[in-house]
């Protein structure tokens, strides 16, 4: 096996050749750091790369492994963690402002990840305190999409994303506010899932009215079912976790027979480009070989999602705004503008809009009663040059980019899972991502539904590039 192979190996294989001792945790994780040495100066998906630290803990992994001492089912897998959390390492935000700030204990997750023997090999870039879905940041600069480089990997999970896609192991955690999970696997063509709000327990708990979710972003929908179900259960830290434990998704991981799929080619309120929509068309109308039924349906719910996201947006940033005096010539100028944008905002009008945002929330779920699922395009448009906000076809605007996002943010407020799927390849050979969304509680059948159709069209065998 080649070390390159060595790298894009799926976890679920990983975790069973290690403890098979068909491969060393040591020497796995010296193939993978050699990978990113010469591939990382072009990607850039790395904040704080914690190489010595992961051979250190590899070792640690070998020797328990010999000794036949009891393994976690991550034992000696590599892992990375979004540049927001993990102890033992400089936060960064993707921020000037914090650089260098250490955290005094591990987000839960991350223990749950360690306590299985998964070995964190560093933190991955997002934009500044991850305001866009373009992925630069003021500190650590453009994070190249692996497929053309130079192009937008997606945000705010962008190193995550680029990662997964570059073969920098096969187990990526993300967040995901308004689909920072999603789109990353949409222009990295790798596999995303921001589950049902609450599955996955948080903490600190960010200030955006509990519309932040974390998730993983693997090649496999394997890895992101087997990762879900190592991180996601109770919390005592996090108030908002859901007290159910985690499904044993792995083995659950059958058909969508006889379910009934919505698809929605646009919401009702999203501009698409027609190179999307047509790849997005032909992997729903897939749908049917799997024994589903597929209707295009109206999504009436949706035309207020616009009004709501881009209030909600700027006024929830406007917290970051005690840093403008010091630092607004250091900082993102789009995140400063989006920051202006809320400077008016009373709390009076944000208890209206928000009043606006849970009849909105209903209504989705009210829907969601005549469906298994929904079928969408995760993003409008494929990667474009990452120092640009939008592409160059699409109308500019000082911040927002949200307007080739349309489709993801509506079920961070509601709080539905949703995955993004790798559902082909533009003319210019460039992913397009499919996304799926199922009701609260219902990962399971979104990793379901994911899974049939990696099985009917698989993605995890194309690499791009390097």
């Amino acid at each position: 096996m080649t070390p390159q192979n060595i790298c894009f190996i799926p976890a679920v294989e990983v975790a069973k050749l290690i403890r098979t001792k068909e491969i060393s945790p040591l020497e796995y994780i010296r193939a993978l750091l050699a990978r990113i040495a010469e591939l990382e100066p072009k990607v850039n998906a790395f904040a704080y790369l914690a190489a010595d630290r992961a051979m250190n803990d590899a070792k640690k992994a070998e020797a328990a492994l010999m000794s036949g001492a009891q393994i976690g089912r991550l034992h000696g897998v590599p892992i990375t963690i979004k540049d927001s959390m993990a102890k033992n390492m400089p936060i960064q935000h993707g921020s000037k402002i914090p650089a260098g700030d250490q955290p005094i204990e591990d987000a839960p997750i991350i223990s749950r990840l360690r306590d299985e023997g998964a070995i964190v090999i560093g933190r991955t870039t997002m934009p500044e305190f991850g305001w866009t879905g373009v992925s630069r940041s003021p500190l650590t600069g453009i994070t190249s999409n692996p497929w053309k480089l130079g192009y937008n990997a997606g945000a705010s999970s962008a190193g995550a994303g680029a990662a997964a896609a570059a073969g920098f192991g096969p187990l990526h955690q993300g967040s995901d506010g308004a689909g920072s999970i999603r789109m990353p696997a949409h222009f990295s063509g790798v596999f995303g899932l921001k589950p049902s709000f609450g599955r996955v327990p948080n903490h600190p708990l960010p200030a955006s009215d509990m519309m932040n979710h974390i998730g993983p972003i693997t090649r496999t929908v394997a890895d992101g079912a087997l990762m879900l179900e190592v991180v996601a259960g109770p919390h005592f830290l996090d108030h908002t976790s859901l007290e159910a434990e985690p499904a044993k998704y792995l083995t659950l991981l059958h058909g969508v027979k006889g379910r009934r799929i919505a698809f929605s080619p646009d919401l009702g309120v999203a501009r698409v480009d027609p190179e999307i929509a047509e790849l997005v068309k032909a992997a729903v109308a897939r749908f049917t070989e799997l024994g589903a039924t597929i209707e295009e349906v109206p999504v009436p719910w949706a035309k207020d999602g616009p009004e709501l996201i881009r209030f909600f947006w700027s006024a929830h940033l406007r917290s970051l705004a005690h840093y403008l005096r010091k630092w607004e010539a250091e900082m993102d100028p789009g995140l400063v503008a989006c920051i202006k944008d809320a400077e008016h905002v009373s709390v009076g009008r944000y208890q209206e809009m928000r009043e606006r945002k849970m009849v909105y929330v209903a209504n989705i779920h009210r829907w969601f009663q005549d469906w298994d699922f929904l079928l969408t395009p995760s993003a409008s448009v494929a990667a474009f040059p990452a120092e640009k906000l939008m592409p160059d076809h699409w109308p500019t605007h000082p911040w927002d980019w949200i307007t080739w996002a349309e489709f993801s943010y509506p079920f961070n407020m509601s709080w539905n899972p949703a995955a993004s799927v790798p559902c082909g390849f533009t003319p210019a050979g460039l992913p397009v991502g499919l996304q799926i969304v199922g009701k609260r509680f219902d990962d399971l059948g979104v990793l379901q539904a994911a899974a049939a159709f990696e099985q009917l069209q698989p993605w995890a065998d194309k690499r791009p590039r390097l």
